[in-house]
């Protein structure tokens, strides 16, 4: 559910240029080149991370049954 939330978020950021800010900070602060793909699995990774932290504390039963 959170990686569907994050990427999500992604898209939405993208209608207000985020992707091209998050590209050059990313450049300038590692030296590396990342394409519109590499930012959208950012956020994939970062959504899937968080699903991971909710399946092992058992949060999901909380949100998916109350």
């Amino acid at each position: 559910m959170m990686i569907i939330a994050f990427l999500l978020s992604a898209w939405v950021l993208s209608w207000f240029k985020f992707e091209n800010l998050f590209i050059k900070a990313f450049k300038e602060l590692f030296n590396k080149e990342i394409t519109h793909a590499s930012y959208y699995f950012i956020f994939f990774c970062i959504g899937a991370i968080s699903d991971l932290i909710l399946f092992f504390n058992q949060d999901y039963v909380n949100i998916l049954f109350n």
